[in-house]
């Protein structure tokens, strides 16, 4: 929760704002100041001009028109620039023995207890006190990255992956579209405290928990051996430099041209892929035993 060292504005001075120069929206009784944003946002200043000075919360979270993701929610957050006391929070502070616990906005403990009183909590509760869930990560918040995930519910709910499952088949055997496996990746889920799930379960599991350190140990001295057998088939220096930036230039992009399709791809792709490897996989590995029997 933001401290109390936020501004408490009147509900006619955030109306006022509502150009070019100076735009603020609400959610709740959240002030968002978002003039240096109008520019940037993908469906123009003009749009978000209409909602100057206005609360947004609504169209924000329409379907119909546009629902907004949760980026859109944590560009919201960095523009909060203070509170918004309507006129029965007022109410409440007029009536109040201790208004100083209503105001400055967010309320104390005993200044919500105040304000449910005078039924003026609505926005102020859901905006300051609670915690939204979002819908496509299940979170509210960075404390609940540490939370570990049930297996077993998260499962049930999803139908994606069973943690307590080897991950590899279940991702070849799935099916999942595109869009679903997108959805659920970035669902974050916390394994036995930062532990990873299964890949293989089997004697290769070992080989999926590589120490950071293992992988200069093994590749350094085969890079460097691989240098020094060029360098001598080359007449310079400036050859071999240009040779080993384009290697290295042709492999970063071949390598990211593989996990963009291998993971980033529909299910007809995936289909595709699995049938292909298995041909590969039937003419050179199936393919040596009529030879073997021949001979």
């Amino acid at each position: 929760m933001p401290g109390r060292i936020l501004p408490t504005f009147l509900q006619a001075d955030v109306e006022s704002r509502n150009t070019a120069k100076s735009c603020y929206v609400t959610v709740g009784a959240n002030v968002y100041d978002i003039t240096s944003f109008l520019d940037d946002h993908p469906g123009g200043g003009d749009l978000i001009l209409e909602y100057g000075g206005k609360d947004v919360a609504v169209i924000m979270g329409n379907e119909i028109s546009h629902s907004h993701s949760e980026a859109a929610y944590e560009i919201l957050d960095d523009h909060l620039v203070g509170f918004v006391a309507n006129d029965s929070v007022l109410n409440a502070v007029s009536k109040s023995q201790k208004p100083t616990e209503i105001v400055p906005l967010p309320p104390s403990d005993k200044g919500m207890e105040e304000l449910r009183l005078n039924g003026a909590s609505n926005g102020v509760a859901n905006s300051i006190t609670s915690k939204p869930v979002y819908m496509s990560t299940g979170v509210a918040s960075a404390e609940d990255l540490s939370v570990e995930t049930d297996a077993s519910s998260d499962y049930r709910t999803h139908k994606f992956l069973d943690l307590k499952r080897p991950l590899l088949m279940q991702v070849w055997n799935g099916g999942f579209s595109k869009d679903f496996y997108l959805e659920q990746v970035h669902r974050p889920r916390h394994y036995k405290r930062g532990e990873s799930a299964p890949l293989f379960g089997n004697f290769l599991e070992p080989l999926s928990k590589t120490a950071w350190w293992v992988i200069p140990m093994v590749w350094l001295p085969l890079v460097a051996y691989g240098t020094f057998v060029a360098r001598t088939g080359l007449s310079t220096s400036t050859q071999l430099a240009s040779y080993w930036l384009l290697g290295l230039c042709l492999w970063t992009l071949l390598e990211y041209g593989l996990h963009r399709g291998l993971f980033h791809a529909d299910k007809f792709v995936i289909a595709f892929i699995r049938a292909a490897l298995a041909r590969v996989f039937e003419a050179n590995v199936l393919g040596i035993f009529p030879i073997i029997a021949s001979a």
